[in-house]
């Protein structure tokens, strides 16, 4: 078959890969793609929320499933706009509609989701400008540190997590009365911080049935030890030890389940991912955030232990057929360094000319916010390159995505070198 592939990234070029060793596979198509997709199928030249050209590229190429990727033309519409053309109706599409992404596209949306559902969360709050000096009230009795979020996307960086009253009240303002995220934070979700353990679990769905794929931990911080700026991702690790069968299985019962009946219950038709951000609370799971498409750079980690085809799995869950799969999963370890532009998480260098990529013999490479200038490969994007290690220790794992990422030059060029540390630790 042919398939349409949206997006640009670190995520999309793992997608690439998988895909593209599918025996189901004709022709893959790219969105924009980047130089790394361009290897594995024809990119397209136009964006990811370009809706027109998206339906005139299905029709023109015959495109029997679109894969959407990123978070944005989810929650702007892009399965409701397809389905809307009455000659696409035999279109699979990987990806929920407008309503089910507001799972992510409002941070609101999803804890009254959770809230009404029964889904373990942390205690929250909802301000606007209008109630603003209420909730600035609110914030004076909270214990600290206190979780601040954008209700909108963000890119990955709407959360502060503030470790003062003065410092919380700072940003609440920064956020409702200067727009600092934009439209993202008219209204921000004031929210209980919860200690423990996080882990990524990512959920493939055909509304009806669903496949637990490979769980993650990814790197957050800008700095090693996890200081400094949150950024939309600085590594990720895949398994992780702490993600027992025991809390596995309270993960199915008390969150996977509840939200796919809370789905239907609401009369939402979903297909495509959930991916949850968990806490590990003193053993048991809450709820951090949901996101309706799969994370970058965890996806450069989950898809690497995937043994299966994926894209059978894929269009299972477009054709509500997901009953009829099976998962199978390598018990490798993966781990992801993902090196970024000087100055990334904030203003970043771009058009940096990038060597040393066809000396990577040990890990994948995977273009994240790369473009094809001259001839050459040159930075486009704050997180550049992902370089994914596999093994069957972890330790080896870790040395092989490190080794990439050092091998790998470009001026400025930063990555953290303590990926996956801290679960080596953990097991040993």
């Amino acid at each position: 078959m042919n398939v349409l592939l949206l997006g640009s990234g670190g995520r999309e070029h793992a997608f690439a890969w998988k895909i593209s060793q599918s025996p189901l596979l004709s022709q893959l198509y790219i969105a924009p793609g980047n130089p790394g997709t361009a290897q594995l199928g024809i990119n397209l030249p136009f964006g990811f929320s370009d809706f027109t050209a998206i339906v005139e590229a299905i029709r023109t190429h015959q495109i029997e499933l679109v894969i959407v990727g990123p978070e944005e033309p989810l929650v702007k519409g892009v399965r409701d706009f397809i389905e809307s053309q009455e000659d696409l109706q035999h279109v699979g599409i990987v990806g929920p509609g407008a309503l089910g992404a507001q799972l992510e596209g409002s941070k609101d949306f999803s804890k009254n989701f959770m809230h009404a559902h029964g889904v373990p969360t942390a205690a929250s709050k909802t301000f606007t400008k209008d109630n603003g000096e209420e909730g600035l009230a609110y914030l004076a009795t909270q214990s600290l540190p206190i979780v601040l979020k954008a209700d909108g996307l963000a890119a990955g960086k709407g959360v502060i997590i503030a470790q003062s009253h003065a410092e919380a009240e700072k940003a609440f303002k920064e956020m409702i009365y200067d727009a600092k995220f934009g439209e993202a934070s008219s209204k921000v979700v004031v929210e209980q911080f919860l200690r423990g353990i996080e882990l990524s679990v990512f959920v493939l769905t055909d509304g009806e049935n669903y496949v637990v794929l490979p769980e993650a931990k990814d790197y957050k911080r800008i700095g090693e030890n996890d200081e400094g700026l949150n950024t939309g991702g600085m590594g990720a690790v895949s398994p992780v030890p702490f993600a027992t069968e025991r809390f596995m299985e309270l993960v199915k019962q008390k969150v996977i389940e509840p939200t796919i009946q809370g789905l239907k219950s609401d009369n939402i038709p979903y297909q495509g991912f959930i991916f949850i951000g968990l806490m590990n609370h003193e053993g048991e799971p809450y709820v951090i955030e949901y996101n309706a498409r799969m994370g970058d750079p965890e996806t450069e980690v989950v898809l690497p232990r995937i043994e299966s085809d994926f894209l059978s799995l894929l269009l299972a869950a477009a054709q509500g057929k997901l009953n009829n799969e099976s998962l199978q999963i390598s018990n490798q370890y993966a781990v992801t360094t993902m090196v970024v532009a000087g100055g990334y998480p904030e203003d970043y260098r771009k058009g940096d000319i990038m060597t040393g990529m066809e000396k990577i013999e040990e890990a994948l490479v995977f273009h994240a916010g790369t473009r094809e200038q001259d001839g050459q490969i040159v930075t486009s994007g704050g997180r550049v390159m992902a370089l994914t290690g596999t093994s069957n220790t972890l330790e080896r794992a870790i040395q092989k995505s490190q080794k990439a990422a050092q091998t790998i030059q470009f001026e400025g060029k930063n990555f953290r070198r303590d990926i996956g540390l801290d679960v080596l630790r953990y097991k040993s």
